[in-house]
């Protein structure tokens, strides 16, 4: 007898009844609105989800792993978002970086395994590159990399929307090091802090670290409008130590072609892009709910029967349907190696923006279906509408992204 490979859908629903049953969503969808009432961290949900095995998604079968493709792993993120869309914007940075090792393993570079090995063994990583005004981004850095005598760089500046503050253990950073001022290097490499030796979620906390060389400091001025429970706070590193087998690439800063940097790019915007989709599903949700529940006074109908509400809702849903499926081609084209070469920006951007895009119509459309209720705080609606907004800060912007794609067509 002949084994079938299970079906994209059935291999879904599978990782989806392991990782985030519907029992663990409605939980997490309960805290996440006393999480965002509060501003607290959402600890309890890191801790559920790195107990059930979630943060090793991507991880291979021979490191121990499930090796959730990174398609499998869109769709399980939009789930999440569904439920508690900060507290997946806030693992998605953990998951971003074993993606990074995942997909430079794949093409052959094996020199960030121990990133696997070391999210097999619970450590928690998080994404510690943009900085303020810097709109290089990954090609340029105002951190200091001063280089040791061992190999190893101690890192001196600001990182701003730092996801998982209170609870990463490692952080991938950048600097520049301009030791030679004609031949200066962008170095990227990975910060440790010390585990919180406890079981209790409240541990996760404001941390000053101190580490060998240096330290550590995490804000606590984070009150925004939505994302709260995130914490993506501001990070302070004074001196703080890469150590040498922790340097992952030394690169000359601007557009130079590398495979961190592509991977890096590919996983951000992909999975970014997957949480703000999830986020326009619930809206949708939300919105279908808020027109069954209100009755016309005049007629006594359901205004779900309402068509100047029906064709709102229908424009939104329609504008919807596009963001999941370029996150799909994008995913699955990652997953079997396809090269689109000089397209893979342009792809990549435009399904993290059409993601946001669609989380903010979809949000304003569904807030005009709850109407009056949904604009109360106490209402799921308003912190999902609040929550969208978040998307419009994810670098690049839909402005700073239009040179990409003219520059595509008119600069050949």
């Amino acid at each position: 007898m002949s084994m079938q490979t299970p079906s994209r859908e059935a291999r879904y629903e599978e990782l989806a009844q392991r990782f985030l049953p519907t029992e663990l969503l409605e939980r997490f969808r309960e805290r996440a609105a006393v999480y965002d009432r509060e501003n607290r961290f959402c600890a309890e949900d890191i801790v559920e989800l790195a107990a059930n095995g979630y943060l090793t998604c991507l991880v291979p079968a021979e490191f121990g792993g499930p090796e959730a493709s990174l398609d499998e792993l869109s769709c399980l993120q939009q789930r999440l978002a569904t439920a508690a869309p900060a507290t997946a914007l806030a693992v998605n940075m953990h998951l971003m970086c074993t993606g990074v090792a995942r997909v430079m393993r794949e093409r052959g570079d094996q020199s960030l395994d121990y990133v696997l090995t070391e999210a097999m063994a619970g450590e928690i990583f998080a994404f510690g590159i943009s900085e303020p005004a810097n709109d290089w981004v990954l090609q340029g850095s105002q951190t200091q990399a001063v280089p040791q005598p061992d190999g190893g760089y101690l890192f001196t500046g600001t990182k701003i929307f730092t996801s998982l503050s209170p609870a990463w253990t490692r952080l991938i950073v950048h600097g520049l090091d301009t030791t030679d001022s004609d031949a200066p290097e962008l170095v990227y490499g990975f910060i440790e802090r010390p585990r919180i030796k406890s079981e209790d979620p409240a541990t996760l906390a404001d941390q000053t670290a101190e580490t060998v060389g240096g330290t550590i400091l995490t804000s606590s001025d984070w009150d925004v409008l939505g994302m709260r429970a995130s914490h993506s706070r501001t990070t302070r590193l004074e001196g703080a130590l890469v150590r040498p087998e922790r340097v992952a690439r030394k690169l000359a800063p601007g557009r130079t072609p590398d495979l961190l940097v592509f991977a890096i790019t590919s996983c951000f915007q992909l999975l970014v892009g997957s949480v703000y989709t999830g986020v326009a599903w619930r809206a949708l949700e939300l919105g279908a709910a808020g027109l069954h529940k209100r009755r016309s006074v005049k007629t006594g109908a359901s205004l779900a029967e309402n068509p100047e509400a029906r064709a709102r809702l229908a424009d939104a849903h329609r504008a919807y349907l596009a963001a999941p499926a370029q996150l799909a081609v994008c995913a699955r084209d990652l997953d079997e190696g396809i090269d689109h070469g000089a397209r893979w920006p342009l792809l990549l951007v435009a399904a993290r923006l059409a993601g946001g895009d669609a989380a903010r119509s979809c949000a304003e459309a569904a807030l005009m279906c709850t109407s009056g209720s949904g604009y109360g705080n106490g209402h799921e609606m308003s912190r999902i509408f609040r929550d969208a907004t978040a998307g419009l800060f994810h670098p690049p912007s839909a402005d700073s992204a239009r040179p990409m794609y003219a520059a595509a067509l008119l600069d050949n």
